[in-house]
């Protein structure tokens, strides 16, 4: 099985930004920390993140047809973001939106996230977690 791992904007400042809500933890360590889950679980995974809607956008275009399934976290743009969503919903693949924090207790702009109506499922507020959780959730629909 092969996944992509899309991250949005400001997931490469991790460890920097706000480590109160986000830990103090880098955005090298998250891959470290993806990828030995994904061995474990037998899963290939590569890695994109950019600060760019529009990079976001072609990754997902890119994946269809190269890839099973996509774990995104659309950070910023989760909740603005109408041409993720259409991407999503255009490639056909089963996605799982995942956000480091939980979006649901914070800002009421948060709360609202326009990207996971392309999205199979959604992990909130389990940190690093979160990542090989949406992996186990793509694993799992796509053996059943």
């Amino acid at each position: 099985m092969k996944v992509i791992v899309i991250n949005g904007p400001n997931i490469n400042m991790l460890g920097i930004r706000e480590p109160e809500v986000y830990g103090n933890r880098s955005y090298e360590d998250l891959i470290n920390y993806i990828e030995g889950a994904a061995k474990a679980l037998d899963v290939q995974v590569t890695y994109f993140q950019s600060n760019h809607e529009g990079d976001i956008v072609d990754e997902i275009q890119k994946a269809m047809g190269n890839y099973d399934g996509i774990v995104i976290n659309p950070a910023g743009y989760t909740h603005t973001s109408v041409a993720i969503l259409d991407a999503l919903k255009a490639v056909g693949l089963p996605a799982v939106e995942v956000h480091i924090s939980d979006i649901d207790s914070r800002e009421d702009f948060r709360k609202i996230s326009i990207t996971k109506g392309g999205c199979i499922a959604g992990v909130v507020g389990k940190g690093f977690d979160g990542y090989v959780v949406g992996i186990k959730l793509l694993k799992n629909h796509l053996e059943v």
